[in-house]
């Protein structure tokens, strides 16, 4: 009995400890090494943006314009549509609609009705990569647009009806003087920017901080003589066919579509370059605050502002870039023209804050 319970005793310890061996075992079969636990290192792969279809509102994307910049924008990356409009149009859509955007970017806008956005909280602040490129004290200081392209808003006549000496020499000519009365486009400001820039260039001469609107009774009076003597535009009317074919001679035209136009039809124009300067507008490009797209926004515009993109942009539609390393790719006779006209002092933020009731105040009185 005894020799049979150490034996049961040595079977009993043998089974104990074989136990504890496979339990340690198990355990150190549990905790795996790093190298198993990873197994073979993986890669690290950096994702790629994703670069969601973006909603552009613009008043810039006439004459081929807006087809250039979707295919462009394509080969870079980006989907986007265009919703064009004229420049008044589109800002007060966008005042509109700013509890509940649609738009998620917008260009082609001047900085007068940047500033008017502004002033209505439809922007978000931002600072592209390329800001430091541009030329100095065209961008919103406190970063809510950024420049793009420079526009001149020009004064030109038939040169087979006036020669350098005949033709006017500034705007006020035109209805002060007899042998221009009758012969130069007076626009429409429905819906319009480049007419309002025409207008505000004639009344912010005459500031007055007492007169209706900042403007005094002699600019108001000056502005009556300039639609009464004129030739009122037509809405759906190309002013320079009839400069070309001679009806109305002398209007203003934006610098951007001046070759275009010569090319059009067959005729140059003479240019104005009065004394006290022409005034120049400056295509500005902004986020519009709300837009569920800031990333995809943020990239599209640092894409937009390079002085690759604008370089391209002012060779192929002979535009004048507010990017300094752009503006050296710009075609020679837009650097000509540049360097040949002075640039008229505009009060943008006066304008913005009065340009609503001065076309107002034009259309129900002026032009009743």
């Amino acid at each position: 009995m005894k020799q049979t319970f150490n034996l049961l005793l040595i079977l009993t310890l043998c089974f104990l400890l074989a136990a504890c061996g496979n339990g340690n075992s198990s355990a150190n079969q549990g905790a795996a090494s790093p190298e198993a636990s990873t197994g073979q290192a993986e890669p690290q792969t950096s994702q790629e943006p994703v670069n969601e279809k973006l909603i552009v509102y613009t008043n810039s994307n006439s004459d081929g314009r807006g087809e250039w910049l979707i295919d462009k924008a394509k080969a870079a990356g980006f989907d986007i549509e265009i919703v064009g409009a004229g420049g008044a149009d589109l800002t007060n859509r966008l005042i509109a609609e700013k509890n509940n955007p649609i738009a998620d970017v917008a260009y082609g806008l001047n900085s007068m009705l940047y500033e008017i956005l502004t002033q209505n909280d439809v922007l978000e602040p931002f600072t592209p990569e390329w800001v430091g490129e541009i030329e100095k004290g065209l961008n919103d200081p406190d970063g809510y647009y950024h420049s793009l392209v420079k526009q001149a808003i020009l004064l030109v006549y038939n040169p087979e009806k006036f020669t350098t000496e005949t033709a006017p020499k500034e705007w006020t000519d035109l209805w002060n003087k007899a042998e221009y009365k009758g012969l130069y486009e007076a626009p429409t400001l429905l819906g319009q920017v480049t007419p309002r820039i025409v207008v505000a260039g004639i009344l912010t001469r005459y500031q007055d901080p007492s007169g209706e609107y900042g403007i005094s009774d002699e600019g108001w009076e000056q502005i009556k003589k300039f639609y009464d003597n004129g030739v009122p535009a037509v809405e759906g009317e190309d002013f320079y066919s009839k400069l070309a074919g001679g009806q109305t001679p002398i209007g203003a035209l934006v610098s951007g579509v001046l070759a275009s136009k010569e090319k059009q039809y067959g005729v140059k124009s003479g240019i104005v370059l009065p004394e006290i300067g022409v005034p120049v507008i400056v295509e500005q490009t902004a986020i519009i605050k709300g837009t569920k797209k800031r990333e995809t926004a943020e990239r599209f515009i640092n894409w937009l502002g390079s002085a690759e993109t604008q370089g391209e942009f002012a060779k192929e539609f002979n535009a004048m870039p507010a990017n300094a390393k752009a503006a050296e790719q710009a075609n020679e006779d837009v650097k000509k023209l540049y360097a040949s006209i002075k640039t008229q002092t505009m009060d943008w933020a006066f304008i913005a804050q009065n340009i609503d009731n001065w076309a107002e105040k034009i259309e129900l009185e002026v032009l009743k």
